[in-house]
């Protein structure tokens, strides 16, 4: 596979995929545990959930879910560069797939507010 330089959109798109992937990663051990709240403590998590309404909870809510929109999409763009043939157009369906990602978080953060 031919290699982009640092300049090239596809390489923003695989820095993003990787930092997604990595961000999710480190999120996944704190979502598991308010998990196991439900099970074990509920009144922690009754606490816990009474934290969500803050403005900055729900900022960040918007990134973990524009976070998994980039990871979805990034994912299925690397589907379609081991499926399809390589052109030109794929930097369009990048940019694409980075738009989406946005729209998804997007319309998950005006629903949240």
């Amino acid at each position: 596979m031919k290699a982009f330089p640092r300049s090239h959109p596809l390489w923003l798109a695989y820095i993003l995929h990787r930092l997604s992937g990595i961000a999710l990663a480190l999120f996944l051990p704190f979502h598991f545990w308010v998990l196991s709240l439900a099970l074990t403590r509920a009144a922690a998590l009754d606490g816990l959930l009474g934290v969500t309404e803050m403005p900055l909870v729900k900022a960040a809510e918007f990134g973990l879910v524009f976070l998994l929109a980039v990871h979805m999409f990034g994912g299925l763009r690397l589907i379609a560069l081991e499926w399809l043939p390589w052109s030109a157009p794929q930097k369009t369906w990048a940019a694409a797939a980075a738009g989406g990602a946005f729209l998804v978080s997007t319309a998950f953060l005006l629903r949240a507010i």
